[in-house]
């Protein structure tokens, strides 16, 4: 039996789990910027140099070295492995992302199927956290974010139909592909303005889903003080903190691949065709497709610092009677444009 697969499998993981490391720090850099400049302040500008490149990397060995303190009334296990539950369950989706043509874990022909599926564990992860934590404010930010995150895939799941119907496909890779061409062939502009509303619809619900403001109710630290993760310290900690800004690219890239041409250039001119260098098809791709998703994460990040919080019933209003119904009757229409367009 042949290796490369396995090789080729092991190196994805590692090449992931360090895009998300690295990932992960420049994100958090890039959010005390970002917030800094929208109070009029500077944000870090000492450690490390130039703005404060490696105030980051202290935070990170901060809680490298702080001591694991687990409560005395916590469930031990559930404690110990809800971390990692969350982790995994936003890990285990970046294995559809289609960076480029060649570069992705697995094209599997059901992989918005897939990402739904997977992506939707994180609220087991986050609701063991909760419970496990034996401290009433967990508790509640972690019944919050159950009912959230629940609430909402809903309104995702039926977003992603839209390209779905369009392109006749639930694989990542085939809705990439059939954009190419240029920004004008993107979903977002195509067959409007279905597509874009529920391009529209996506983004809003998908900071729901990773907790972010105004739906960051889970973590509301004027009323829960930290919400399910407020017992936890140290590397535990750290963990829910690299799987909220794994998660937010998670999503920033799926709206890129799916409404955003993916890895294409916006002018055809910008590519690299895979036939003549497929290393440069492979950078180019997903230079192109971090770039796309990156400034996503830059826009939930302006808006935390924009939006107050929503009350718990305004999110579940919004949900349920704004983002649901429009949803529902923008499948239907696609799907009666494609039924008539054959």
């Amino acid at each position: 039996m042949s290796l490369a697969p396995l090789v080729f499998s092991l190196l994805f993981v590692a090449g992931v789990i360090g895009y998300i490391a690295v990932f992960a720090l420049l994100a958090i850099w890039l959010e005390r910027k970002v917030s800094a400049h929208m109070q009029d302040r500077l944000g870090p500008m000492e450690t490390g140099g130039w703005h404060g490149w490696s105030q980051t990397l202290a935070d990170l060995m901060k809680l490298l070295l702080k001591e694991d303190i687990i409560p005395t009334a916590a469930d031990n296990f559930l404690f110990r492995v809800a971390p990692y539950v969350v982790f995994v369950g936003s890990f285990a989706a970046w294995a559809v992302l289609p960076f480029a043509a060649n570069l992705i874990g697995t094209n599997i022909n059901i992989g918005v199927f897939y990402l739904v599926a997977v992506s939707s564990t994180v609220v087991i992860g986050i609701l063991m956290a909760g419970w496990a934590s034996n401290n009433k404010w967990a508790m509640y930010g972690a019944m919050r974010s159950a009912a959230q995150m629940v609430s909402y895939e809903i309104p995702i799941a039926l977003s992603l139909l839209v390209p779905i119907l369009l392109a006749g496909s639930l694989s990542m890779q085939d809705l990439v592909k059939i954009q190419a061409g240029g920004f004008w062939h993107w979903t977002v502009l195509r067959n409007f303005p279905f597509p874009f509303i529920a391009f529209v619809i996506y983004f809003w619900a998908s900071l729901a889903e990773v907790n972010r403001t105004p739906f960051d109710i889970p973590e509301a630290e004027s009323e829960l003080v930290a919400g399910y993760h407020v017992e936890y310290s140290g590397m535990r900690f750290a963990m829910f903190f690299l799987s909220e800004y794994a998660n937010m690219f998670l999503v920033s890239g799926v709206v890129t691949a799916v409404f955003l041409g993916g890895w294409h250039a916006p002018l055809p001119a910008l590519e690299i065709a895979a036939e003549t260098s497929a290393l440069g098809h492979a950078i180019t791709g997903a230079m192109w497709f971090s770039i796309k998703a990156i400034s996503l994460v830059l826009l939930q990040m302006w808006l935390r610092w924009t939006l107050p919080r929503l009350r718990v019933d305004q999110l579940m209003h919004i949900c349920w009677k704004v983002f649901l119904p429009f949803s529902f009757v923008n499948v239907l229409l696609v799907s009666l444009w494609a039924a008539l367009s054959r």
